[in-house]
Formats: structure tokens, C-alpha cells, sequence
């Protein structure tokens, strides 16, 4: 069973993110974080097979996770799909710069979801 950690700091927003996923019917479990902070220490206890990751969030943001996560060797071909409101193309252009897998502007959508993750062979 893969392991699929959804890192937004509203829990209301983990649960959307967590229920438009399960609609998908992709087999998985699901680790929750509030934070990028949250998400490091899930990262170390488990094995993730992919990171769904808002971009806003207090203490570490989604933006300065994914940079930490992307110079550590271990995680360099983890999938990480942003999925935020910031829909500015600056925005996006920065995600994928910093090693973003793919880019999911809210509300998600079932068909937005499907797209991405049949992109990256979940």
C-alpha cells in the first residue's frame, strides 16, 4: 500500500484534498502534516510514495519544504504535486524551478487529480 502524505496547515483543506484523491479509487494511506515542519518529521518516520503539499503554511512553508527536500539525496525522485491557491504563473514557474513534480491550483478537482497523477505513474 502506498503511502500518500497531504501537508496543509487547514485540516478542512487536508480532508478535500484526501477525499477528491480517495474518489480516484488509487489503493493508499494517508499521513496528514500541518506544516513543512510536520511533514519533515513524517517523511523520516514512514516511507511516502508521494506528497501533496500547499504552498501557505506557518513555520516552514510548503515552498521552503520542498527546497530542503530536494537537496536531500534520498528524496530527490519523490513525487511532489503542489496543491495550492497561488495560481500566479510566477508562482508555478518557482515550484517547478524548485522541484515541484507538478502543480494543482485549488479547488481540486477529480479530474485535475487524475491528470496529474496518471502523469507521473502513481
Amino acid at each position: 500500500m502506498k503511502n500518500v502524505l497531504v501537508v496543509d496547515d487547514s485540516r478542512i483543506m487536508r480532508n478535500i484534498v484526501k477525499n477528491t484523491f480517495t474518489s480516484l479509487n488509487i489503493p493508499c494511506e494517508f499521513v496528514e502534516a500541518a506544516n513543512g515542519n510536520e511533514a519533515l518529521l513524517q517523511l523520516s518516520e514512514k516511507k511516502i510514495d508521494l506528497v501533496l503539499l500547499d504552498w501557505n503554511m506557518p513555520q516552514l512553508s510548503g515552498i521552503d519544504f520542498l527546497k530542503k527536500i530536494r537537496a536531500m539525496p534520498q528524496y530527490a525522485e519523490l513525487p511532489v504535486i503542489m496543491v495550492t491557491s497561488e495560481a500566479a504563473r510566477y508562482n508555478v514557474i518557482e515550484a517547478l524551478k524548485s522541484g515541484a513534480t507538478d502543480y494543482i491550483i485549488k479547488p481540486v478537482s477529480e479530474k485535475s487529480f487524475k491528470e496529474k497523477i496518471n502523469k507521473i505513474n502513481f
